[in-house]
This record gives C-alpha cells, structure tokens and sequence, in this order.
C-alpha cells in the first residue's frame, strides 16, 4: 500500500460514472506530482435506470444506498468545514492506492 498527498481537483453531485447513468458523488483526485484518479459514491438513477425483475437490487436497497450516499455527503461536507460540495475542490487529502488501484481516500483534517 502507497499513500499520496494530493487535492481534490473536481466534485459534482449529479449524473456520472457507468455509462452516465449512476447519480450521486463524482470527485477527481490528484497530484502535484502528476497523478490523477476518479472516484465516485453513487447509485442508478431512478429516472435512467428502471427496476426489473432481473436486477440484482431492489427500490429498497437503492433507498437504502441514496441514503448512505448523503450521510457520506454530509461527513465530508463536516471534515473539510465547509457548507457546499462545490467547496470541497481544493481540499487536501490523503490516498491509499494498492498498486495503481485507489483503495480509498480521506479528508486531511489535521491540515485545515
């Protein structure tokens, strides 16, 4: 495992990742080194993606994920100490990356 100092560079909340389909949090991570990466914490939109019987979720389990993506929201929103996603761009994070693989990322609280 590396860890990389870094910022975040881009947030949105809105429609993004798989096939633009997915709603929720879209941030780009990166470097002054040069790396970037993206991650997302998102769902199917219920206006896009329509639930059938060969889905693998439920409308349940969908509530139950847009749930935990704005209680993610709102832990953000408290480590950076800031109000608005918009105001994350710039905040400065730590992530842990397996190989090339991002594992996950954090808020560098102890900086701001």
């Amino acid at each position: 495992m590396k860890k990389r100092l870094g910022k975040i560079e881009t947030v949105k909340f809105g429609l993004g990742a798989y096939q633009g389909a997915m709603i929720g949090l879209h941030v780009k991570l990166g470097g002054v080194d040069g790396w970037g990466v993206c991650d997302t914490k998102s769902a199917w939109d219920p206006e896009i993606v329509e639930h059938s019987k060969h889905c693998k979720w439920t409308e349940n389990s969908r509530d139950k994920l847009f749930a935990e993506i704005i209680r993610y929201i709102s832990k953000l929103l408290k480590q950076a100490k800031v109000q608005t996603i918009d105001q994350l761009k710039g905040i400065p994070i730590e992530a842990t990356f397996d190989g090339n693989t991002l594992k996950k990322w954090r808020i560098l609280e102890e900086v701001l």
